[in-house]
């Protein structure tokens, strides 16, 4: 009798913990965003298909993931080749701009759109390596809102890009750490991820590619906590850059005069 007993105990212990791990990966799991802003990327399409079949596999169990492109006026088949690639994908959103309205707004338009509790966001034409979102979101804890990538921290690289571009980006990333005093090495590089409290309470009205910068210098003189990790940046291997260089320098210089007055003055940005 007593054995009879004990053996049911035992096979209800055991049916117990096989169902406790799936529970508890369950009440772990956050639901993850990620938005790609696209404009006239038609060369790029299968690169990035590839890719991102890649990172979808290799990401934790305890992150459920949803692909947020916006189409931000595409006049090629940027659209078409989307759809085609991705109609079958329930966890893929494709939304278009019916014109283009730049970086900032499509990536305002990726945010309002997003149910993440924590909100990626990437370059379509694959210049940084998607692999290391997992990495990333690795570093993310509960001191730390906001992670970017760095090219120019001292175990970062640049590859094959363009002098003049290096120079900019560079240079501009040297002033707002100098400005900030911050730490931060590269302000510039849209690949980061956020905690979505972030961009609730971070606002900026760039709608052209200032938004990058911009937003997360805001974000750092409210206080939020950025990590960077170390990456290499290379060329574009498909489509060309929509980077126009007095636009961006004069952008830059604009940006850096709000970040001078409010901390001298505590003029808002």
């Amino acid at each position: 009798m007593l054995k009879s007993v004990l053996m049911v105990i035992y096979y209800y212990i055991i049916n117990l913990l096989k169902q406790f791990p799936c529970s508890l990966s369950m009440k772990k799991q956050q639901a993850l965003s990620l938005i790609i802003p696209c404009y006239n990327e038609e060369a790029g399409i299968p690169q990035l298909v590839e890719q991102l079949a890649s990172v979808s596999a290799s990401l934790p169990r305890k992150y459920t993931l949803e692909i947020i492109f916006v189409d931000d006026g595409s006049t090629d088949k940027t659209n078409e080749l989307l759809h085609q690639h991705f109609a079958s994908n329930p966890a893929v959103t494709v939304i278009k701009h019916e014109k283009n309205q730049n970086l900032g707004a499509a990536l305002k338009t990726g945010f309002n759109n997003a149910k993440g509790d924590l909100i990626a966001t990437w370059d379509s034409d694959c210049t940084y390596p998607f692999y290391l979102l997992p990495e990333m979101l690795k570093l993310l804890d509960k001191n730390t809102q906001v992670v970017t990538v760095s090219p120019y921290h001292p175990q970062g690289k640049v590859e094959n890009v363009p002098a003049w571009r290096i120079f900019l980006s560079k240079s501009s990333s040297m002033m707002y750490k100098f400005l900030l005093n911050s730490g931060i090495y590269t302000h510039g590089a849209m690949v980061r991820v956020y905690k979505k409290e972030v961009l609730q309470n971070v606002r900026s009205g760039a709608n052209n590619f200032l938004y990058v910068p911009e937003i997360l210098i805001k974000a750092v003189l409210k206080g939020y906590k950025v990590k960077e990790i170390p990456a290499t940046l290379r060329v574009r291997q498909f489509g060309v850059s929509k980077m126009k260089l007095f636009n961006t320098i004069k952008s830059h210089l604009n940006l850096m005069g709000k970040v001078v007055l409010y901390k001298t003055f505590g003029k808002e940005l």
